[in-house]
């Protein structure tokens, strides 16, 4: 499991959203990426995550960035999470965890619950930024708005 490191570019890797739609990492190359591990969708931590994702949503646009939520549930759970609370980001499926070991995400509570991990990536796809806390699940907006707003 290799790590990614500040200068790295954005991994190789498709997966499903929550419409089934097959989504190329490299097709995001040119904007600044928000890209988000969490470890489950509709918990209470990732919850409160995704919603203020979604509250500050608006702002992440202004800066021209993507949103964009990761973790191991299917399309189908992403998108009955999206729906219900009106999520306006795409959530991508990463059953098995593959992209979650590329992008070298750590786990928690001695590696029994995925990780939460936001990266940020600037337009030319490399990685200006890494914020890993498993229990400041909303801390994750501020942080990642403010490196954005460094690139501007």
């Amino acid at each position: 499991m290799s790590k990614l490191k500040l200068g790295d570019s954005i991994p190789s890797f498709e997966l499903k959203d929550q419409e089934e739609n097959l989504i190329n990492s490299n097709s995001l190359k040119g904007k600044p990426l928000v890209i988000y591990f969490y470890p489950k969708d509709d918990t209470p931590g990732c919850t409160a995550q995704a919603c203020s994702f979604r509250d500050n949503y608006e702002e992440f646009e202004e800066l021209g960035a993507l949103v964009i939520g990761i973790s191991g549930d299917s399309p189908k759970s992403h998108l009955k999470f999206a729906q219900k609370h009106r999520l306006p980001f795409m959530l991508l499926s990463d059953v098995g965890n593959k992209v979650r070991k590329q992008f070298g995400v750590p786990g928690s509570l001695f590696g029994m619950l995925p990780g939460r991990v936001t990266y940020v990536f600037d337009n030319k796809g490399s990685l200006i930024h890494i914020f890993n806390s498993q229990l400041k699940a909303k801390a994750h907006i501020p942080e990642a708005l403010r490196q954005l707003q460094k690139t501007v």
